[in-house]
């Protein structure tokens, strides 16, 4: 009753958002915006988010490598599938990858998945850092607008310090890992914490150290950066040429800046894809970079956006589910907190139980 609770409280929020986002637009203007935008260009972008979904898997496959093998159509349909769930039912889907793809190649863990998952949002975040703040170093103001861009290289390099700082936190926490899994052993051994939740979390810390192994081999970690900077690539492209599609005077820079503010708009916990907050963010930075843009015009180019960022996902992890042989129920289980600390607790390390 609670989860349900939830994703109506969330949906509602999601309308609301909506209906703010909406409320002051001449619609029909929308609508005619939107139709004169060059569709071979809105095509073109779908094709290489598409894309974007294979390289996802080709990284997690690497992410995997150190830990066992996998098979990349599985983990192919095991992404598309979790994205189609987090676009459905909000930031909840999440866990739907973890916990699906064990069901489809059993060589993988269900910890394996979710601390491999963990690093792809890690290499996710210092990607989309980077190229916003690279970007902000050569970013070109608005004319005019100089004094209002004044700090924008200053967020870059903070931005790229905060990227360089994360990484040697963890090549720090790989190469003490086993005394900071000891220690925490050690201080989780009381009766006050439920041994289920000891096993997960030393299950977890287990499965990072294993993950993070990628930062001592220099082949991995080039390997992981090469495929995640290729992802961004085939994000980026496709926010230009949306931005091409309706014939705006806006820079492949500029598109940066839009796509890193999209993306963080993305992480909103609504379903739809974060429906209304990528909107509103999205309209919101376009006139920001060009205030003499009609409002109408701003909100056609995000929903445009939203659809090309979102619907391959949708067509394919549909399609992935149907051919699945996992039954509507089997689906609604994946999506229940409780039956992921059951499956994660099933795979508790074997320190742990030998300590036990």
């Amino acid at each position: 009753m609670r989860k349900y609770l939830k994703f109506i409280v969330l949906f509602l929020f999601a309308v609301l958002l909506l209906w703010l986002f909406l409320r002051n637009l001449n619609l029909q203007e929308v609508s005619q915006s939107f139709r004169k935008a060059n569709g071979w260009y809105l095509w073109l972008a779908a094709a290489i988010i598409s894309f974007g979904y294979l390289l996802r898997a080709i990284r997690w496959k690497v992410l995997l490598a150190p830990i066992t093998p996998s098979s990349l159509k599985e983990l192919f349909a095991t992404t598309t599938v979790g994205y189609a769930a987090i676009f459905l039912i909000g930031r909840a889907g999440e866990i739907v990858r973890p916990m699906w793809l064990p069901m489809r190649d059993p060589r993988v863990r269900p910890s394996t998945a979710l601390v491999t998952l963990g690093l792809e949002r890690i290499f996710d975040l210092a990607a989309l850092a980077c190229f916003f703040a690279v970007n902000l170093l050569w970013f070109v103001p608005p004319a005019g607008r100089e004094t209002e861009f004044e700090y924008v290289a200053t967020v870059g390099y903070a931005l790229l310090g905060a990227v360089a700082a994360g990484f040697v936190a963890l090549v720090i926490y790989q190469r003490i890992s086993d005394r900071v899994i000891a220690w925490t052993a050690r201080v989780t051994d009381q009766s006050f914490i439920p041994q289920r939740i000891r096993l997960i979390i030393l299950s977890i810390l287990e499965k990072l150290s294993g993950a993070l192994s990628i930062l001592k081999d220099w082949r991995e970690m080039l390997l992981v950066s090469f495929w995640s900077f290729m992802l961004w690539l085939a994000i980026s492209l496709p926010t230009w040429l949306v931005l091409l599609a309706f014939d705006l005077p806006f820079s492949f820079s500029d598109s940066l800046v839009i796509m890193g503010i999209a993306a963080v708009s993305s992480v909103i916990p609504t379903p739809g894809g974060a429906a209304g907050a990528f909107h509103t963010a999205t309209a919101a930075s376009l006139v920001f970079l060009r205030n003499d843009m009609r409002t109408e015009d701003a909100a056609a180019v995000s929903i445009a956006m939203h659809l090309v960022y979102f619907a391959p996902a949708l067509v394919f992890g549909l399609y992935y589910f149907l051919h699945g042989d996992i039954s509507i129920e089997r689906f609604r289980s994946l999506l229940s907190s409780e039956h992921a600390v059951e499956e994660i607790e099933s795979d508790s390390p074997g320190m742990v139980n030998s300590e036990s």
